[in-house]
């Protein structure tokens, strides 16, 4: 096999792509991001030491950080970027393990390879690269939770970072996320310390969404019920997908008075529920569908995309829109131009894509009309007494968190038909994007509650949470699950992984997940998900009607 990686949902035939990735990742690429993950390992591994005596190193954070990110499926898929990031690495690594014995910190014992290891060439990169991928864990259950927890580690990364744009820190979430790699090379440890780990890392991944929440909601305010406009302008227009709001701002403040309107994609139509975006009179609203569409939107879009996160999809080698697809941040593509970080705490230089879009016909209009959103905890606190009152009354017979990932295997029109099969005495909780399998469909209203709330990106999922232990508070419950919530989510990658070890820490059970479970839980660890906390698949839409509503 040229690769191996099952860390996403559609990984090819549920078991790992060994050739190329379904994402459209080559075989040297994921190579180069798995041996990117073992340089990560030796660089806690000295990083580790060194915050026992009580140095912290900002820029080994950051490092780290952003480099599990880069690692996400969708994110990157440009070998130059993993190339220099292990170059960059090593040299971190090395000046990491001189900070240490200068502070005279001694290590005992032997050293990770990966503490060690040095290479110069990227051909010496390229054959190191199979050697510490996942298979070099032989012991099917102990690699089965070393990767839950790594996928979790990405997760929780992707959310640290987006807090961090926006001038927010916790310096546990990187201890966490530094301690929990050098785990994974640690053999002694027993499979009930592993998933102990685990469910650690659920701990902090409830830290860092609620970091996140905090970072948003204090840079832009609270999510607010909005109507979001799905036409279109008659100007040019830059197209923005992704997930952080901090390039939406700049992106925003830098086409303002420039002809150039903008619109949101997929995961970025939360932007349109903050109240310090809605100033401006060109933002015009979504456009489009979930990330897997962006073949068919872009097309239509005229105009040039930014990709601020994942959910890239590599374009045909004909496609129109090619060349007008900019990255910036964790994101990259070979031959995508990429818009570099902020530098001496100015704001990124949008002006190449902002002329672009300049010189580009308007978008064609593909639906007209209006979607809702910004269900957010703090709105649906504000509802609370209209909420609680129509459970009471049984207007509300039950809540189903149907958040998640959106992706384009044929079997998630099941969400669509689960959703249109809801007795209309019931609400879907969303967040992320798997919303677009029905946020467009005519669901209606109990009594003016929407019935489908749109809490935001797949980050709020934690709203999602927060409102679920308000209901707990408000009906006095002893348990989270005794209230009438149902959960049945869609996942696709890492972010939708810490969300899930979020939602367990927190005591939620009896979550059901699909389309399919996770490729890199072995028979043992699926059986223990399943046991203590309840996990299961999906069935058909009537098999799980029957099952959820008896």
């Amino acid at each position: 096999m040229s690769m191996f990686c099952y860390q996403c949902q559609e990984t090819a035939k549920g078991t790992g792509c060994t050739i190329k990735g379904v994402c459209g990742k080559t075989g040297d690429v994921a190579n180069l991001q798995d041996l990117l993950m073992w340089v990560l390992k030796g660089i806690s591994f000295y990083s580790e030491k060194a915050r026992e005596k009580g140095i912290e190193d900002a820029g080994v954070n950051k490092f780290v950080t952003d480099s599990l990110f880069t690692t996400i499926t969708n994110a990157n898929f440009d070998r130059a970027v993993f190339i220099n990031r292990i170059n960059e690495g090593l040299k971190i690594r090395a000046s990491v393990k001189d900070a240490c014995e200068k502070a005279g910190i001694t290590f005992s014992g032997m050293l990770p390879e990966c503490a060690t290891w040095f290479a110069a060439t990227e051909e010496e990169f390229d054959a190191k690269a199979p050697q510490v991928g996942v298979l070099a864990t032989e012991n099917e259950d102990v690699r089965s939770l070393r990767e839950l927890l790594t996928y979790g580690l990405k997760g929780m990364a992707a959310y640290t970072e987006h807090a961090f744009n926006l001038g927010f820190e916790d310096a546990s979430l990187y201890a966490f996320m530094q301690r929990a790699l050098v785990s994974t090379l640690n053999d002694n440890l027993t499979a009930d310390e592993l998933v102990g780990l685990v469910m650690e890392c659920g701990k902090f991944g409830v830290t860092a969404m609620a970091l996140l929440d905090k970072a948003n909601t204090s840079s832009y305010g609270n999510p607010e019920i909005t109507k979001v406009n799905i036409g279109v302008g008659t100007r040019p227009g830059i197209l923005i997908s992704g997930h952080d709001l901090k390039d939406m701002e700049e992106l925003l403040k830098q086409t303002e008075g420039t002809g150039v309107d903008v619109y949101t994609h997929s995961e970025m139509l939360p932007a349109n529920y903050y109240p310090a975006f809605k100033k401006y009179s060109h933002f015009v609203g979504n456009y489009g569908s979930s990330w897997w569409k962006q073949k068919e939107d872009f097309e239509t879009f005229n105009g040039p995309i930014l990709f601020t996160t994942n959910c890239i999809v590599p374009p045909p080698v004909n496609a129109r829109y090619r060349d007008k697809v900019y990255t910036t941040g964790a994101a990259g593509f070979s031959g995508f131009k990429h818009i570099g970080n902020r530098e001496d705490g100015r704001m990124k230089d949008f002006s190449e894509i902002i002329e672009h879009a300049k010189k580009c016909a308007p978008p064609v209009e593909i639906e007209k009309g209006e979607i809702i959103g910004g269900f957010a905890h703090a709105q649906v606190f504000a509802l609370a007494d209209k909420v609680v009152d129509a459970v009471k009354t049984g207007a509300i017979r039950k809540f189903f968190v149907m958040a998640g990932c959106d992706g384009r295997m044929k079997d998630r029109s099941y969400y669509s038909e689960f959703a249109e099969a809801l007795p209309k005495d019931t609400v879907i909780l969303t967040a992320g994007c798997a919303k677009y399998r029905y946020n467009k469909l005519p669901l209606g209203d109990i009594g003016g509650i929407p019935r489908v709330l749109d809490a935001g990106q797949c980050n709020d999922s934690y709203s999602l949470a927060v409102i679920a232990m308000k209901l707990k508070e408000v009906f006095e419950l002893n348990d989270i699950n005794e209230l009438p919530i149902a959960y049945n989510i869609a996942w696709y990658e890492q972010k939708a992984v810490i969300v899930l070890l979020a939602l367990l820490y927190l005591g939620v059970k009896n979550i059901h997940l699909g389309p399919t479970l996770p490729g890199f839980l072995s028979p043992n660890v699926a059986k223990v998900l399943v046991e203590t906390f309840g996990i299961a698949g999906i069935g058909t839409v009537d098999e799980d009607m029957k099952l959820f509503l008896n």
